[in-house]
């Protein structure tokens, strides 16, 4: 049977703040999705950005399990994350690795580019991934992570090349995309489908004058809330339903 779950798990992403509400509901719904992997827990979801939905989500919680929605380990998650936490009313927590340091992600690429490239009949040894992240110009640590998971992913399969590049950081997407000859696609190195993935990716791809396939953000994926299980597992006490 399943485990008895006794302590929340509080799932948290960066959010938009100009499009709040439409991040928020994401989140939620990402917390739906995690807890039917775990009926028997609670499973709160709130943005960082939407104003007042972190004090509303940690409302009543004690020592809950914060998962971070986020890519790396860089400032959010690392400073602005535990003081946000901290000034809702949280008194204590343990959180997991953010989701794009979370054990197993490489494998999770590597088939959700497996199946596409077998969709499209293209050779792995062929393509090559365009490893599309937002990058930071005041932390190594964002780029540490998507350097971390291109090692992975060229680990998991023979691509004919694993390209890392950023938003905010060269190499730039635009420059890789237009650099790269024959057959390639992208995958973008993001935790939600919110401002870059909507706006900077897609003008980038354009200015490149790339028409390649294009997946959808790692934090997105029906299976990525797998992840986040096997992460959060090691920090519950459990006991036999």
């Amino acid at each position: 049977m399943a485990p008895a779950i006794n302590r929340a798990v509080l799932v948290i992403s960066h959010g938009a703040p100009s499009h709040p509400v439409s991040q928020e509901i994401a989140v939620r719904d990402l917390a739906c999705r995690l807890q039917a992997l775990m009926p028997d827990t609670q499973v709160r979801g709130a943005t960082l950005a939407a104003k007042g939905a972190l004090e509303r989500a940690v409302e009543g919680l004690e020592n809950p399990i914060v998962c971070p929605w986020f890519m790396s380990d860089g400032w959010f998650v690392g400073t602005h994350l535990p003081k946000r936490l901290a000034a809702a009313g949280l008194g204590t927590w343990q959180a997991t690795l953010p989701m794009g340091l979370m054990p197993g992600i490489g494998q999770l690429m590597y088939d959700h580019l497996h199946a596409r490239l077998r969709e499209l009949g293209w050779a792995e040894a062929q393509t090559s991934v365009i490893l599309a992240a937002h990058g930071s110009p005041s932390s190594t640590n964002p780029r540490a992570a998507t350097e971390a998971a291109a090692r992975l992913l060229a680990y998991q399969g023979p691509f004919k090349a694993i390209h890392p590049c950023y938003v905010d950081e060269p190499p730039a997407i635009r420059d890789v995309a237009k650099s790269i000859k024959g057959p390639a696609i992208v995958l973008p190195f993001f935790a939600a489908r919110a401002g870059h993935v909507m706006g900077d990716l897609p003008d980038a791809l354009e200015a490149a004058g790339f028409s390649g396939p294009v997946l959808d953000p790692v934090g997105v994926w029906p299976d990525t809330p797998a992840l986040a299980l096997a992460a959060i597992a090691p920090l519950l006490r459990v006991q036999a339903a």
